[in-house]
């Protein structure tokens, strides 16, 4: 049987994920707190893993109830900053600035977050899509799998690459307890994936590799002109706004349904 077995947002974007048991949605169809703050240069570019692996070497909590985002750095030192409140975000930002060496603002958006596809929602994954990764790279464990892809949402009791077949033509959508997912593209993978999640210690040959087993292992039930390349996995979906009032709840129930059934 088909559930959902995890929620995982992004409050920061770049910095560790949360694992939540229920969420609600923005008006703009992503998970509540996903992305919601993001770390901006002064020439409006933004601080992520694409661009620094200094991003992994930070550890960081996020309260959601009180907005209290906690960071630590290797050495071992802890901040905690209030980001509901303008003067923290000040010097949360103040304190980023410092440690990347460059002049940083935090924004927020609550409306939507900064998610990388603006007009899409939720990312998608099979708990055994991330088994099967990890088994492809013996050293890797499950979890250093699941921080390094960094997926909303993780679907329990379905076979590898699931999500794959909700791209495409002809493609069916699925329902969480009746919030209904649409598959909008196959993500695509950067170069956060090849880094250790902790260190950012690049995996030798991890885009070759990852890119082979994709290769040889793709699903013969899948829209393979779907994908521009086998350097991608997970599936980013689209919520119809009909369905944003909607809740998901880790072990509610999935179903397949038709594309046309129901879409707004």
């Amino acid at each position: 049987m088909a559930t959902l077995d995890r929620l995982r947002v992004y409050p920061v974007k770049a910095l560790d994920g949360i694992d939540v048991e229920s969420s609600a949605f923005t008006s703009g169809g992503t998970l509540v707190h996903d992305r919601e703050f993001a770390l901006y240069d002064n020439e409006g570019a933004v601080i992520n893993g694409k661009r620094t692996a200094a991003v992994h070497t930070l550890r960081t909590s996020f309260e959601p109830d009180s907005y209290t985002l906690t960071v630590e750095t290797p050495d071992g030192a802890r901040r905690r900053f209030d980001l509901d409140a303008e003067s923290d975000r000040r010097d949360a930002a103040s304190w980023f600035g410092e440690y990347f060496g460059l002049d940083v603002t935090i924004e927020r958006d609550r409306s939507l977050g900064y998610v990388d596809r603006r007009s899409m929602g939720p990312s998608v994954i099979s708990t055994a899509t991330i088994e099967t990764v990890a088994d492809w790279f013996g050293d890797l464990s499950v979890e250093s799998v699941r921080r390094r892809l960094r997926a909303n949402v993780e679907i329990g009791g379905v076979d590898p690459f699931w999500e794959d077949r909700f791209v495409g033509a002809d493609a069916p959508a699925f329902e969480v307890d009746g919030v209904r997912f649409e598959g909008v593209t196959p993500c695509g993978r950067c170069i956060v994936p090849a880094r250790d999640p902790d260190s950012g210690e690049e995996t030798p040959d991890f885009r070759e590799q990852f890119a082979r087993k994709r290769r040889e292992t793709f699903p013969d039930w899948a829209d393979e002109t779907a994908f521009d390349h086998y350097y991608t996995l997970m599936t980013i979906t689209r919520v119809p706004e009909a369905n944003r009032e909607g809740t998901l709840r880790v072990g509610g129930s999935v179903d397949t349904v038709d594309r046309g059934q129901g879409s707004d």
